[in-house]
């Protein structure tokens, strides 16, 4: 059985979606108001069916990680992640509040609680500093398969974007400018601190950050994420997971690979970048599909492989 959700829309802010008499995922499209940290839409806060929280905002090393938000770290010599920009390995990071972009809320074209689901469909349009619109983006999110007895719920995140801009669009990273291992870039996921030093999971088993940093989503089509919680008696484990298609060389644009972090700031993010840029040719467009699904206790492999086979996309 699944439990009834309702959504709520606070007009010009965010939107609500409850499971029963707990809000499991805040949408907030109302632009922040620091540009430096790269106006976006992002979901926070994000809970567990149990009411525990599962998503960090601002944390005070990175400023701009809100909850899960889409970015693009490297755009073109733009910066549509936030904060510091990587330059190059002679220099590193550096403020360029210049080179600093947006991606900003246009409208909803659909929105409703259908069923056991709840269906968001946003247009929205990247932008670089000046405001120049350098692309469209169609996004969905759905919220659905929210069961009390697996304890857990899931959210389909979609993106198709097209290059408005009139030249090409070059997707990069951290990694592409010149930092070995920092490949971040696309769908990213920032968790609570008490989300630090966790267990990451994958297909072979209980794994590392490190080991499973820049692994390929052909390898590895999904990881997991668990921690014990501060403040109550309990575990909670995230699952990223990609659609059949994102790793299919013939279909993607580019291939994709994990961007893993366990340490003091625990992160997670389907890189669509990591290794090397990938070019967006005017007019073109490229899509992906993403999972994640919020669970409470802590999962093993075994269990997150059963949940997987028994909620194919």
């Amino acid at each position: 059985m699944t439990a009834p959700l309702t959504v709520t829309h606070h007009l010009g802010d965010r939107i609500a979606v409850a499971a029963g008499d707990v809000e499991i995922l805040s949408y907030v499209y109302r632009p922040d108001p620091d540009p430096f940290e790269s106006r976006k839409p992002y979901a926070h806060p994000v809970r567990t069916l149990a009411g525990n929280l599962v998503t960090g905002y601002r944390p005070n090393d990175h400023r701009w990680h809100k909850g899960i938000q889409m970015t693009a770290s490297h755009l073109s010599g733009h910066n549509l992640w936030g904060g510091n920009s990587y330059l190059n390995p002679e220099v590193g990071y550096q403020r360029v509040p210049e080179r600093v972009g947006s991606m900003r809320h246009d409208d909803f074209v659909r929105l409703d609680a259908a069923g056991d689901a709840v269906h968001i469909a946003e247009n929205l349009t990247w932008l670089n500093h000046p405001g120049e619109e350098w692309a469209r983006e169609a996004r969905t999110l759905t919220i659905h398969s929210a069961e009390p007895a697996e304890g857990a719920w899931a959210l389909d995140w979609t993106i198709q974007l097209t290059n408005t801009r009139g030249e090409p669009l070059h997707f990069g990273s951290p990694t592409t400018a010149g930092r070995e291992m920092a490949g971040y870039t696309g769908l990213h996921w920032r968790g609570p601190r008490d989300f630090a030093g966790g267990q990451v999971l994958t297909p072979e088993g209980p794994g590392t950050d490190e080991a499973t940093m820049g692994t390929p989503a052909a390898d590895a089509p999904w990881i997991a994420y668990a921690a014990e919680r501060d403040d109550v008696d309990a575990h909670s484990t995230l699952v990223f997971v990609h659609a059949p298609e994102n790793a299919d060389t013939a279909g993607a644009i580019h291939p994709s690979h994990w961007f893993v972090r366990a340490g003091e700031t625990p992160t997670v993010a389907f890189s669509w970048a990591f290794f090397e840029e990938f070019e967006l040719a005017p007019g073109a467009s490229f899509s992906y599909r993403y999972r994640v699904v919020v669970a409470d206790g802590a999962w093993d492999t075994d269990h997150t492989e059963r949940y997987l086979k028994t909620h194919p996309w």
